[in-house]
């Protein structure tokens, strides 16, 4: 399943999550209360799209939040390892799913969920064995402990269908050399969301650095 996007929630020439963006956040929520401003701030600068993770007991609600209050914002869920996990990031209102790999069980209840998905791959048999079910649009974790840009390189010739958001290690540094590839559709990352500035609630540093990272590559 191509991780498409309502017409409506995207610009008109957006078909995919892959495409709002070169840079998807991947946001760990401690506080709840957290959750709308920040987000206010990636959308300000420039990063609709949202991966929200479901490792701490807020996530759910900052989902939900982040889905009521802030317009622009394309939330998704992120570390969705479960059927039961799946549910619940529907409940809260996700507008796509991304795990860190995927099993059969997984793969279904992503598809049933009616949600655009993104599983998680590290191999080419993985790569494969997603594109026999019809899945063209992945994520490729962890990057750079599997391979980087060398692998992902290695893996458009034989597998050109195959689209990525590499995840897992990308650095502002780092990310251009990914994007160059034609593989690449854009990269998660966390590096605009310095703990630091989290923790003091700067949220124009988030904005600055959102803006930053949104200019990497003009869509």
């Amino acid at each position: 399943m191509t991780p498409s996007v309502e017409p409506s929630s995207t610009p008109a020439s957006v078909a995919s999550v892959l495409d709002l963006a070169p840079v998807v956040p991947v946001v760990v929520i401690d506080d709840a209360a957290d959750a709308v401003p920040l987000a206010r701030a990636l959308v300000a600068g420039g990063l609709p799209a949202i991966e929200v993770t479901l490792r701490t007991p807020a996530a759910p609600g900052a989902i939900r939040a982040i889905a009521a209050e802030v317009p622009g914002a394309v939330v998704g869920a992120g570390t969705v390892l479960s059927p039961g996990g799946v549910a619940e990031a529907a409940g809260v209102g996700a507008r796509f799913l991304v795990s860190p790999g995927w099993t059969p069980t997984l793969l279904h209840a992503m598809r049933d969920s009616g949600l655009p998905f993104l599983p998680g791959v590290a191999t080419a048999s993985e790569v494969v064995a997603l594109l026999e079910q019809g899945v063209r649009e992945m994520k490729f974790f962890p990057a750079e402990a599997a391979g980087g840009t060398a692998y992902l390189k290695s893996l458009a010739g034989p597998l050109p269908q195959a689209r990525f958001c590499p995840t897992g290690g990308i650095s502002l540094a780092s990310a251009p050399s990914y994007l160059a590839l034609p593989n690449v559709a854009c990269v998660g990352g966390t590096w605009m969301l310095p703990p630091d500035a989290i923790a003091a609630r700067d949220w124009p540093r988030v904005e600055t650095l959102a803006r930053e990272a949104a200019a990497l590559r003009a869509f």
